[in-house]
């Protein structure tokens, strides 16, 4: 019996040149804030990080790990909209925090991310409720690790997520400005 091939299978094909992807570039700002310092990255899509602490060298260095594949610059102008609007959240966050996001992360993570967008201000769940949104089955934890995962601080509200028993869990940006933004949202 005589094997029989495709002489088109046979057919030299020249392998794909890659294309360089467009460069990444976020530019980035800090200013002072209530909870300390607070730095606004974005992306040509949208932001796609806010950041909490208490140095501007702290902050970047933290951006920086968070987008090593991205060219980071400090850029005021581009970010002042953005900015302003986090602050004017900051002091005041019944206005709610309206801005157009780049979610980058795992596709369970923008997931979580996306329903804690939905839930209200002067609102907490905790991770098992917040769990079963997700799925029947999601573990409390996997919610927990995506939460510590979440690059964008305020605008995914993580903040508003507790134990069970309605005790505070870590916040990646401290447990005193967790209770300060709930306390603020409480007051809403």
């Amino acid at each position: 019996m005589d094997l029989m091939i495709n002489k088109n299978a046979m057919r030299f094909v020249p392998q794909a040149i890659p294309i360089p992807a467009a460069a990444d570039i976020l530019s980035y700002a800090v200013a002072q804030c209530e909870l300390g310092k607070v730095l606004v990255a974005r992306s040509s899509k949208g932001v796609c990080s806010i950041l909490l602490g208490d140095s501007a060298s702290e902050l970047s260095a933290d951006l920086a790990s968070r987008f090593p594949q991205s060219t980071i610059i400090e850029d005021e102008n581009l970010v002042n909209d953005d900015m302003a609007k986090v602050l004017r959240y900051i002091k005041n966050p019944s206005d709610g925090l309206h801005l157009t996001l780049d979610m980058r992360g795992t596709p369970f993570q923008r997931r979580v991310w996306e329903k804690l967008k939905a839930i209200s201000v002067g609102r907490t769940v905790s991770y098992a409720e917040f769990g079963r949104w997700i799925s029947p089955i999601t573990h409390p934890r996997a919610i927990a690790r995506a939460c510590a995962a979440n690059p964008i601080a305020l605008a995914v509200p993580c903040h508003r997520v507790v134990r069970s028993n309605g005790d505070m869990a870590g916040y990646r940006w401290g447990l005193e400005r967790k209770l300060e933004l709930l306390r603020k949202e409480a007051a809403v």
